[in-house]
């Protein structure tokens, strides 16, 4: 069992509760742009709020939550998008000692009354009249609940006006008597299998990743003497979502808030807002990857693409080595072709991200190593990053200087990393949740002598850069013995421009299998750049056999990368998209991996059924050798 920690990071210590970085800007720097606004999707214009704006906004809402009856201790839901109303809200509750339970907006109304129920909160603030419905149907079941404020119909205007006549004397006796260690916020688990678990996280827990990532990284997020910005899309009902709102905060880095996260929302945000630092997760930037891809194709310059693609892939690795102190760095002749391309396509491909981005951190699941060396190329220096929501979000980070794509980096200072001898990663550090609020048998299943059990299996190597592998419970054990990780082949699949998700099963199964959804963009552009000539059952025919062959390569890409015995050899394609709508996602947007093979539960045996028929008699697993796919 390998430890990995590093020196904790220089810090000050907190004093207080995360409300009071609200205060503390706003005397030191009152007139500094803190968070941005537009009227609406379509507006150009941002509307910035400085320190002193965004303090007064927090102490008059603040003022109202006092005259409305909330008090140190209460939990109070928020139920929307990533809208700036969130931010303020957070930090009024917070400055009053009351705990934020974020809900997802498009959580189900049974896991709406779970969450509202568990955390016993004695209010909920929703967005629009869908969230009103939700709680209506379930709050005669709540009799602790006994507010529910809507953002769209004036609630918070409604709460300062309440509030006019609380002193503010007494907002600040409140502030001052949160401490470090009282509970902030209760985060739930994304319930993947399950009811989901309210983690306890603590101001202390909370503000300690934001703070270290700032004191080490802050000052790469944006050109000397420019302030850094960042446009939040992630949800803030997510850990890590909530983790970029607070660092922003915390650090004076210019928070923009985008609810929607539609392909033509967020480029037009990208676009006026121009960030600095993009934050996301890995089908954000394979999104994006995509969409770069298909417009160079529409436009007749696809092939011009994939050779800067290349190029820019060769190139950063080229200089991954050289930092690491493996490789000489970038060849003469590699070094003209990324200067020719930075000229004819990166800046392009840069200036639809904004034009400022010069850095980017993925999380919530891995990140394909080639697409982290894609966007370095391009001048976008990207990285994975790891953390949980039981860690209050941030347990790694890549070391500047010596950044190593494919893995997650090294601990953040003051965090201890260990591998278990069955793979399991092991977490200590200041940022360890508290517990889960209604279960102690949890608690103490996942917290041994102040470790946290992760649930999450990986690697360290020998410099302690840590890799992760996949999930403990979504190992895949075939009816052969073979034990294997199903993430690394779905990252596979998902970089194949046509395959938007991907669920790889086989559990007592004679082989591993995949069910697979196409990307709907990206498969009419396909279509219709296909061009096939003759009458429409000929040309249905020819097309439907075209993308079978697309995803015969796909699939034999990732069987590339692990062993025969680990390789997909069944697979399906569906209809019907994994989301959260049809339960199949959960609102963070991971897979429900039960609820998967439940629901498809006759595809999956009716695909393996055709296998057998396909080869009659007994069949050992290695005779399962070519894939054969079933599209529905």
């Amino acid at each position: 069992m390998r430890n990995v920690a590093l020196a904790p990071a220089v810090t000050p210590p907190l004093t207080g509760g995360l409300a009071d970085s609200v205060f503390a800007t706003a005397d030191r720097d009152p007139t500094l742009p803190v968070l941005a606004r537009r009227a609406g999707p379509a507006a150009t214009r941002w509307e910035e709020v400085t320190a002193v704006e965004l303090r007064d906004e927090v102490v008059d809402l603040a003022k109202g939550l006092i005259a409305a009856g909330i008090s140190p201790g209460h939990r109070v839901a928020l139920m929307a998008r990533t809208r700036y109303e969130w931010t303020v809200l957070a930090h009024a509750l917070w400055a009053v000692g009351a705990e934020v339970v974020p809900i997802h907006p498009a959580s189900s109304r049974d896991q709406v009354e779970w969450i509202l129920r568990d955390a016993g909160c004695v209010a909920v603030v929703v967005e629009d009249e869908q969230g009103i419905m939700t709680v209506g149907t379930v709050c005669t079941r709540l009799p602790r609940l006994r507010h529910v404020w809507q953002l769209d119909s004036g609630a918070l205007p409604d709460l300062v006006d309440r509030g006019t006549t609380v002193p503010y004397t007494t907002v600040e006796s409140l502030r001052r008597i949160v401490l470090p260690d009282s509970t902030a916020a209760i985060v739930y688990t994304s319930g993947t299998s399950g009811r989901p678990m309210g983690c306890a996280l603590s101001h202390r827990g909370l503000a300690y990743p934001c703070d270290t990532l700032l004191a080490g990284w802050a000052h790469t997020a944006a050109p000397p003497g420019e302030q850094p910005s960042v446009l939040a899309f992630l949800p803030f009902s997510h850990v890590y979502g909530m983790m970029i709102m607070l660092m922003c905060v915390r650090g004076g880095v210019l928070l923009g808030h985008q609810p929607e996260l539609t392909e033509g929302a967020l480029a037009s945000a990208l676009g006026t807002f121009r960030p600095t630092y993009l934050y996301g997760v890995p089908s954000v930037f394979e999104k994006l990857y995509k969409t770069f891809l298909r417009t160079a194709q529409q436009t007749g310059r696809g092939a011009l693409f994939e050779r800067a693609a290349q190029t820019a892939r060769d190139f950063a690795a080229a200089e991954e080595r050289r930092r690491l102190g493996t490789g000489p760095g970038p060849g003469l002749e590699l070094k003209l072709q990324h200067a020719l391309y930075e000229r004819t396509v990166y800046r392009r491909l840069r200036a639809a991200l904004g034009g400022r981005v010069m850095r980017g951190t993925s999380g919530g699941s891995a990140l394909d190593r080639e697409l982290c060396l894609f966007y370095e190329g391009i001048g976008v220096f990207l990285h994975d990053g790891y953390g949980l929501t039981e860690a209050s979000g941030g347990i790694t980070m890549q070391p500047l200087g010596r950044e190593k794509s494919g893995t997650v980096g090294l601990p953040l200072p003051g965090t201890e990393v260990q591998v278990a001898d069955d793979g399991e990663i092991l977490v200590r550090g200041p940022s360890v949740f508290q517990g889960y609020i209604s279960d102690e048998a949890a608690t103490r299943a996942a917290l041994h002598g102040g470790w946290l059990a992760t649930g999450d299996i990986g690697r360290l190597d020998s410099e302690g850069y840590l890799t992760i592998t996949g999930r403990k419970k979504d190992i895949i054990v075939t009816s052969g013995g073979k034990s294997v990780a199903p993430a690394p082949l779905e990252l596979r699949l998902r970089m194949h421009p046509l395959i938007h998700q991907a669920v790889v099963i086989g559990d007592d199964r004679p082989c591993v299998g995949a069910l697979i959804t196409l990307d709907p963009d990206f498969l009419a552009h396909w279509r219709a750049a296909l061009a096939l000539q003759g009458d429409s059952s000929s040309r249905e025919t020819r097309e439907e056999n075209a993308l079978r062959e697309e995803i015969a390569r796909a699939v034999a890409s990732a069987n590339s990368a692990v062993s025969r015995a680990e390789s997909i050899r069944v697979y399906r394609v569906l209809q019907e998209s994994f989301a959260p709508d049809n339960g199949l996602l959960t609102p963070s947007m991971k897979l429900r991996r039960d609820a998967v093979v439940r629901h498809y539960a006759a595809e999956i045996e009716a695909m393996y059924e055709a296998r057998s028929r396909s080869r009659p008699g007994p069949q050992e697993p290695a005779e399962w050798d070519e894939p054969d796919d079933v599209f529905r």
